[in-house]
């Protein structure tokens, strides 16, 4: 494991300053005719093929995540309670399960629950919702709760009424062309981030309509009567790249819940959508550069990832600021954190298996971009770091980086840019395995939790390590903890499922054990484990699992704090545990689904 601190360039290398001129500002199209003719002249160009973006790795990346501290949230009529793990301060993101300290509201199947959790003993349903499709992300703001759901023929945003949990009521709804990628909550204002494939891919006729092109929406409100459909986006708020970027549409939909679901403003570009970031002020989509598909496999260019900055201080809507553009592939969301208002990147490049060639390893880069005019120019670089291996997490605070890189067996190392002419390692700590997730829990303090491994790179089980990063120079393990060989936990690749409870120095995981086999001593286990995180050490004070759903024990999703109890949340239901202890409170088994009826066989 390679973990990398970068404190934050201030001033631009001159070999990276030649490249701020790669991009230059999105260009709007100024008429509908203009965005056809743009389309129609450049469809031959993608072979029909929808698909953007650079080829898939042989090797799937696997996502590891490094959100801030869970939010201790209290108010006059709740306890105090945890929240989503979010990546900034301030900015919610959707969820599978949001509260307000009183109820949880979740969605089991094609229901939404919505769940009395604060009071003494069960947990009970206080109201349900039947959604019409299975799933959903959350988010909730006052006595609205949008819940987002994303299928292959569209996506769904539903705004539900809250104030009376017992009584849950579709306000309106929103379906709309195109996959949802994600979301992101600054206050009031929902930003909703859409990437479509245009109709005209699959209809030839609708490659002569306005239509064919631009993904569309269709509204229906409960409260007034009112139905509408028409475009998501206007011709003339859609922008392209000044290089041709295929032909699909990145939509961000500006929803203001103070006014409800109908108050939308839409910007779009003619290009795909794959990472979503969010800070206070701004809105970043990144997406690898498009590649025409007549490409041979062995002229394929370096991989580069284009990322739009989006101002989001506006509560009602959204505006394009500038472009910019990285070396190598982002890992996820992670990878991207602004600071006093550069963008600092973590990316790594084409690694060594990439369509089977050896003869370039790959590196990774922390990149400062700062926005100058239309562009979001590169000012500061750092590379090279963990040569033939690949990003395994990333994680920035304030003006320094963390960086984890794995392959094999690798050092821990500290990259001072003070000078960002001049980065330079300032320590090295070896260590086996990895971490795939990042959690500072004080100042100097990070918590990681990842894999142990052999030094032939063969994974072992779930390890926590504890880390003093006070002194960047000489970064320290300070504690280690297993938790069983042939474990996981869904934490490695969903920030969401991890909690960290600042008041008891807790940290609850998901974490599911495989048996080792018959008249093994090493039975496997499905549910939460609580540790206990001091500087100290780390110790576990207990272990939480639910009851068996159709003949087995369904893994936990989530752990919320509320008061003094742990309520964690499974496809099964919600067990409510003291949090003194870890005693069984209570357990709420959610409904089982209704079985279809049998379609009578025809005579």
């Amino acid at each position: 494991m390679a973990l990398v601190l970068a404190t934050a360039c201030v001033a631009a290398t001159p070999a990276v300053a030649q490249s701020k001129g790669q991009l230059s500002r999105l260009r709007a199209f100024a008429s509908c005719a203009g965005l056809v003719g743009y389309a129609q002249r450049h469809f031959p160009q993608t072979r029909g093929v929808p698909e953007q973006g650079t080829p898939p790795l042989i090797e799937p990346a696997m996502p590891g995540t490094t959100p801030e501290a869970t939010t201790v949230q209290k108010d006059a009529a709740a306890p105090a309670h945890s929240t989503t793990n979010v990546q900034e301060a301030g900015v919610d993101e959707p969820d599978v399960v949001k509260t307000d300290g009183t109820t949880l509201f979740t969605v089991a199947g094609e229901t939404l629950y919505a769940v009395a959790a604060s009071g003494p003993g069960t947990p009970r349903i206080a109201g349900s919702l039947a959604l019409g499709r299975p799933g959903g992300d959350l988010l909730l703001h006052g006595t609205r709760l949008i819940v987002i759901q994303g299928a292959p023929e569209g996506s769904v945003i539903t705004e539900v009424d809250v104030r009376d949990p017992t009584a849950l009521k579709v306000s309106r709804t929103l379906t709309l062309d195109g996959q949802y990628v994600n979301a992101r909550q600054n206050g009031a204002s929902v930003r909703v981030v859409l990437s479509s494939t245009p109709r005209a891919y699959t209809v030839p006729a609708a490659r002569e309509r306005t239509t064919g092109w631009v993904p569309r929406s269709r509204f229906a409100s409960n409260i007034s009567g009112r139905r509408r459909a028409r475009a998501i986006v206007a011709c003339g708020s859609v922008r392209r790249p000044p290089s041709f970027s295929g032909l699909g549409m990145l939509s961000i939909l500006t929803i203001d819940l103070d006014r409800g679901l109908w108050a939308v403003d839409a910007d779009a570009v003619m290009t795909d959508a794959e990472t979503v970031y969010g800070s206070r002020s701004h809105l970043y989509v990144a997406t690898q550069r498009w590649i025409d598909p007549r490409t041979p496999a062995g002229e394929l260019p370096s991989t580069s990832t284009l990322i739009h900055r989006f101002d989001v201080g506006d509560p009602a809507r959204t505006a394009y600021e500038a472009s910019g553009v990285v070396p190598g592939y982002l890992l996820n969301q992670f990878s991207l954190s602004q600071h006093d208002g550069d963008l600092r990147v973590a990316s790594t490049s084409r690694p060594v298996w990439w369509q089977g060639a050896e003869s370039v390893p790959s590196e990774s880069f922390v990149t400062v971009l700062r926005r100058q005019g239309s562009a979001l120019a590169p000012i500061g670089r750092v590379s090279g770091l963990g040569r033939g291996e690949r990003i395994y997490s990333v994680r920035f605070i304030d003006e320094v980086g963390y960086v984890v890189t794995f392959r094999q067996v690798d050092p821990l190392y500290t990259i001072g840019l003070s000078d960002p002419t001049a980065p330079k390692v300032l320590g090295e700590l070896k260590l086996l395995g990895y971490s795939a997730y990042l959690h500072p829990i004080a100042s100097d303090l990070l918590l990681g939790v990842g894999q142990d491994a052999t030094p032939e790179r063969r994974t072992k089980g779930v390890q926590v390590s504890l880390f003093g990063v006070g002194d960047p120079a000489h970064p320290r393990l300070l504690a280690q903890h297993a938790l069983g060989a042939a474990s996981s936990s869904q934490v490695e690749f969903d920030s969401h499922a991890f909690l960290y409870w600042a008041p008891s120095k807790l940290v609850v995981l998901p974490v599911q054990v495989v048996a080792a086999g018959t008249g093994s001593s090493s039975p496997g286990f499905a549910g939460a484990i609580a540790l206990k995180v001091e500087r100290s050490g780390i110790a576990e004070v207990g272990r939480v699992a639910h009851d068996a759903l159709n003949g087995s024990v369904p893994p936990i999703a989530r752990s919320i704090v509320i008061g003094d109890r742990l309520l964690t949340l499974s496809d099964g239901g919600v067990l409510a545990s003291a949090l003194a202890g870890f005693g069984r409170l209570g357990w709420l088994a959610f409904p089982a689904p209704p079985v279809p009826e049998p379609v009578p066989t025809p005579r």
